[in-house]
């Protein structure tokens, strides 16, 4: 009498019923008959109970879904395996059915491991001489995956897949001690949670949303049996083929098996085999790059997100692994994009330069008091794809960075910047509000001024010093931080600067967040040098539009600086605050910068340059950017830029409410001119965007600094500026 036949004489009922069945296990392995019959079931018992008895459940790579502010305008997702865990209850009964008939009939009267199907596939394997049929149960193989996911070295991986006498023990024996922990219902959520059904759809949430674009619980009989069918071979059965025979067949299989359990009815059956497989595909997004193409402007936004949680130490201990952490965590991000704000500062940029533009017209606005990014547009395509890109404006023979680009245009990425020009005197005017000096300092302001700073990068050099000029002869005369900052007059600021020293404007411009990202840069702001960095207030060192927008958005808070934030909340897989060191990591991270009385001095100072006027001073007569309170007819303050030869136009502006800032540059040629038509192109848009974003809300008002601010030193000044004149 053979193995088998001793099996189905009842010989080894006993050890079958008692779960000690590894004869039946290593036969149906598919072992020569001498060799089952060599190691017998004494040994083949022993092996099984040598086996762990724990299986150690490490939670699969889910989908992490990034969300605007609203918390439903979905943005993209990240993942490595698409994958969204959910409840069995969330899914239609024809999934349940049709996965258990066709993998596993017997799942609900077996112990985790089925004796019948051990026995049956014995007697398959030994006339096909092979292994032609399996005996692994649902239990199994949700064993085998969770053995897989769980896999530190690719030795462990393959140990929980490769075709081995070991690994089938171990599956039965986990199998086994996991069905004495969990119910039947569980173990089948859990396994339709893991399973892969093919393009990179891991799961079946992800699987009904790829294949049939709709939700699992809405899947019908002949969409179940398709999806059930495939977690067996899914490039074999892949419906999304030309060719969908293979796929039909196997379907049908599955309904045939769903009939065979009576899940359904004669009459189910017939109609759906005669279904044709109607699909409505998708492509799950992925990463920046997969921002839907009607919002493709999102992405830049997206890769400022991405960068900002490479950097934080919650999600990992370095880039790498944050990054991993990103597309496997399964977080639920809600950003803080405004899609409204962000569509009007589209309209805007789009309005006065078309993405084929070399230049780059970009805006970022920023919510004081949080640091939240509400906001990044440019005029440009985020896309990898450059074969319709223009002609590069600085090296010949390459394709320039427009329309199509994924450089990180407005900060966040490994990109400098560009020089701001003339906003860069908000830094020197804080460091001198800081000292003490009040808005009432008044210098006589010459056409041209003879600095005590030697030749350094920077514009305007006469022999060895630095002789900057003013940009019109109406400038001339004396000038007080209110008229000197609202006409933008060089040559008094450079006599500021020099009275409370370079170094504490570059000191300034840290504490504010700047960073210096070119080896020049560096240099010049290092404590050796910075001392004699005149050209500094004139806005010679590159910084980005993100840095720039939160310096305005300290000023607006009342001196409080907080570091620029893109998200408004994430939430781990259990739906608790993703923290570090025990705060949330979407916490605004803030800080007191410079007082109060400080930042509402240089508010004040500030209103003078968009023509809303001063609270406590004269800004002598006209400022450099009154259009924008023309434009936008309520309290705002701001300061414009424009640097040597026009490489670029800035402006700078803030409201109680919200922050701005907005340039015109060329990023693949920094040294472009990008021509004087354009000074007036970022002021424009800042002011109608401000505009579009505040409508409905109240015209909330700067306060004024205090009489301290105004005039604290107004005798003494008065008689050292008269020597000064003598």
């Amino acid at each position: 009498m053979s193995y088998l036949h001793g099996v189905a004489a009842g010989k080894v009922a006993p050890l079958l019923r008692t779960g000690l069945i590894a004869g039946l296990v290593i036969a149906g392995l598919a072992y020569p008959l001498a060799a089952v019959a060599g190691l017998g079931v004494k040994a083949g018992t022993e092996a099984l109970q040598a086996m762990p008895e724990e299986l150690i459940e490490v939670p699969s790579a889910q989908t992490t879904y990034v969300y605007a502010n609203d918390g439903k305008t979905l943005l993209t997702m990240f993942y490595e395996e698409h994958r969204r865990p959910i409840k069995i209850t969330d899914m239609s009964p024809y999934v349940t059915q049709a996965i258990v008939a066709s993998e596993d009939s017997r799942f609900y009267d077996h112990n985790g491991v089925d004796a019948k199907g051990v026995a049956r596939a014995f007697v398959a394997n030994q006339q096909a001489g092979g292994v032609s049929q399996g005996a692994s149960t649902l239990t199994m193989q949700y064993v085998r995956m969770a053995l897989r996911d769980s896999a530190r070295t690719p030795k462990e991986a393959l140990e929980a897949t490769e075709q081995t006498t070991q690994r089938k023990l171990r599956e039965m024996r986990l199998a086994i001690e996991l069905e004495k922990r969990l119910s039947k219902q569980q173990i089948l959520e859990r396994y339709l949670n893991t399973a892969y059904y093919g393009h990179r759809a891991y799961g079946i949430y992800a699987a009904s949303q790829v294949f049939f674009s709709k939700l699992p619980r809405d899947l019908n009989l002949t969409e179940a049996a398709l999806l059930a069918g495939l977690v067996k071979a899914p490039s074999a059965y892949d419906p999304a083929t030309n060719d969908r025979k293979a796929a039909t067949d196997r379907r049908n299989y599955v309904i045939d098996q769903m009939l065979k359990i009576k899940a359904i009815t004669p009459l189910q059956a017939t109609q759906a085999k005669r279904e044709k497989i109607k699909l409505k595909l998708s492509s799950p997004a992925n990463d920046c790059i997969g921002v839907d193409s009607k919002h493709n402007n999102w992405g830049f936004f997206c890769d400022y997100f991405r960068s900002w949680w490479k950097e934080q130490a919650a999600f990992g201990p370095n880039p790498q692994e944050r990054e991993a952490n990103l597309r496997r965590g399964g977080y639920r991000v809600i950003t803080s994009l405004d899609p409204k704000i962000q569509a009007s500062a589209m309209k805007h940029i789009l309005d006065k330069e078309k993405r084929r533009s070399r230049i780059a017209h970009g805006q970022v606005i920023i919510e004081p008091g949080t640091g939240r990014v509400l906001s990044l547009a440019v005029n440009r395509r985020y896309s990898l794809d450059q074969k319709g890109n223009a002609k590069h404006s600085r090296f010949k023979g390459i394709k320039g960075n427009y329309p199509n680009t994924v450089n990180p245009l407005l900060g966040g990425g490994d990109m400098a910047g560009y020089q701001a020009g003339s906003t860069f005197k908000i830094f020197t005017m804080l460091a001198a509000l800081d000292e003490g000096m009040p808005l009432s300092t008044s210098y006589y302001s010459p056409p041209r001024f003879y600095s005590k700073y030697i030749t350094a990068p920077g514009p305007a050099t006469c022999g060895v010093h630095w002789c900057p000029k003013n940009s019109t002869p109406s400038m001339t005369g004396r000038q007080t931080m209110w008229s000197g900052f609202g006409k933008s007059v060089n040559t008094y600021f450079v006599q500021l600067e020099q009275k409370v020293g370079a170094e504490k404007a570059v000191k300034m411009a840290e504490r504010l967040g700047l960073r210096w990202r070119t080896e020049v840069d560096r240099r010049l702001a290092s404590p050796e040098h910075a001392s004699g960095w005149g050209a500094f207030t004139l806005g010679v060192s590159d910084v980005t539009p993100v840095e720039m927008a939160n310096v305005f958005a300290t000023l607006a808070a009342d001196g409080t600086y907080c570091r620029p934030l893109p998200v408004e909340a994430i939430k781990t897989r259990d739906g608790t605050d993703a923290a570090y060191q025990g705060k949330p990591v979407a916490t605004p991270r803030c800080h007191r910068a410079v007082s109060p009385d400080v930042a509402r001095a240089a508010t004040d100072a500030a209103r003078c340059v968009t023509g809303y006027g001063a609270a406590r001073g004269g800004c002598g007569g006209w400022g450099t950017s009154e259009m924008v309170y023309a434009t936008l007819k309520r309290p705002v303050a701001g300061k414009s830029g424009t640097t040597d030869s026009n490489k670029s136009a800035w402006f700078c502006g803030f409201t109680p409410q919200l922050a701005a800032a907005a340039f015109v540059a060329d990023p693949d040629n920094p040294e472009m001119n990008v021509g004087s038509n354009r000074s007036t192109t970022s002021k424009f848009t800042v002011a109608e965007t401000l505009k579009d974003a505040l409508k409905g809300q109240p015209k909330a008002k700067f306060t004024p600094p205090s009489d301290d601010m105004v005039d604290r030193y107004r005798d003494r000044d008065r008689d050292r500026d008269r020597d000064e004149d003598d």
